[in-house]
């Protein structure tokens, strides 16, 4: 356990610091706007509604990404091999077993999602379990278990939340600017509204670059966690390569969950990309996360 999942603590101190910087953030957001249109009522709208939220997320997210997902509970009569995949595999990493769920979708891909271990979930799609042999199931399987184990899911929810609702504020006032209009001189507030607007084009563009790094970050734990936990880097890396290959489309993919998928559901294979792109990719390059896990070998 220490040895797999060496980042959960620092983890769930960045996830406590990323709530207070959210809720700061929020504050300072739902100030300046009262300011700018001279009405105190928009503070306390943005923070009930940052708090709601934040709720509302930790307890649904799950249930809303399965949802998006069309994915349905599976037990062991309905899969034996993969229930006993992912039973030993949580044994071995000291983890509960989480809930199983199938998406019928031929693409291969899976993810992992739920508010913490206790309350954990795997979702398979049928097109993985039809492309990958043994050694490279249990690598995908590992790579999910090591986001469970590194408690990266509340993390990637706490960062959902925060892009999201940075993009809801800053669309509610580009809206009423476009819609509404107002007087930029009235109070002397000129400057505040200068500010609103750069607010308003840039917090959701950095929000988003904020949450795609640190997705990106996740993704090669993930991998450096399932292939200790197979203690065969091989099988996860060929899973990769097979995976990332397959053009066939993920059926269910959105863009607000392609974060949670194993592959990057809007990876084009064999495209070249330049820095900026890649800028916002929500997975790292395929061919850079093969060859760290080909790099364990040595």
């Amino acid at each position: 356990m220490a040895t797999i999942y060496t980042h959960r603590d620092s983890n769930v101190r960045k996830t406590y610091l990323l709530f207070t910087g959210f809720f700061i953030f929020v504050i300072a957001i739902g100030w300046t706007f009262s300011q700018i249109y001279g009405n105190p009522g928009i503070l306390f709208f943005a923070v009930i509604f940052s708090v709601f939220m934040s709720f509302f997320s930790y307890w649904f997210s799950d249930k809303i990404v399965l949802g998006m997902a069309h994915a349905r509970p599976i037990g062991m009569k309905d899969n034996p091999e993969l229930y006993r995949i992912v039973e030993n595999l949580s044994i071995t990493a000291g983890l509960p077993m989480p809930r199983l769920y199938l998406i019928e979708d031929p693409a291969p891909n899976a993810f992992a999602t739920g508010r913490d271990e206790k309350h954990a979930v795997v979702a398979v799609t049928m097109g993985l379990l039809a492309r990958l042999n043994k050694t490279e199931l249990e690598g995908v399987i590992a790579h999910d278990l090591g986001h469970i184990g590194n408690k990266d899911m509340l993390l990637q929810t706490v960062v959902v939340i925060l892009v999201g609702f940075i993009s809801l504020l800053s669309d509610i006032f580009m809206r009423s600017q476009i819609f509404g209009g107002r007087d930029n001189d009235r109070g002397g507030n000129g400057a505040l509204f200068l500010i609103g607007i750069a607010l308003a084009i840039l917090a959701p563009i950095s929000a988003t670059l904020i949450q795609l790094a640190i997705s990106r970050k996740r993704e090669f734990l993930a991998d450096a966690s399932g292939a200790l936990l197979t203690r065969y880097p091989e099988g996860l890396a060929s899973a990769l390569e097979k995976i990332s290959h397959d053009t066939t489309p993920l059926r269910y993919a959105k863009h607000t969950t392609a974060h949670l998928w194993f592959d990057d559901p809007y990876d084009k294979p064999g495209e070249k990309m330049s820095w900026f792109h890649k800028l916002f990719l929500t997975h790292p390059p395929v061919e850079e996360r093969i060859r760290t896990l080909r790099e364990m070998n040595r």
